[in-house]
């Protein structure tokens, strides 16, 4: 269906009903087509979001080889780190005498 600009405001709720049960829904302005609105899993599918359960263990898709190298070298360095003591206080909150 097409709406006009001033339509889809007017019945917002209505248009994202069709949506859901025709499909993409068509916004004109000035009788130019100016929007298309559609369903987050088409959206989704159409920029190719939707990740499949591999690529998702497998990291962000902006990690390169580098990228991962990098992390690897901070992993080991964090391993190899000794720990630190550390002067807490004591739970009264107050200095003993």
């Amino acid at each position: 269906m097409r709406w006009q600009v001033q339509e889809a405001k007017q019945r917002f709720s209505e248009m994202l009903r069709a949506v859901t049960r025709e499909g993409p829904q068509t916004i004109s302005r000035h009788g130019q087509d100016a929007f298309v609105v559609i369903d987050i899993d088409e959206y989704r599918r159409l920029t190719g979001r939707q990740r499949d359960l591999k690529s998702i263990l497998l990291g962000p898709p902006y990690f390169t080889d580098e990228m991962s190298a990098i992390m690897d070298e901070i992993e080991q360095d964090r391993r190899a780190d000794e720990p630190r003591p550390v002067d807490l206080p004591h739970a009264g909150g107050g200095h003993e005498q």
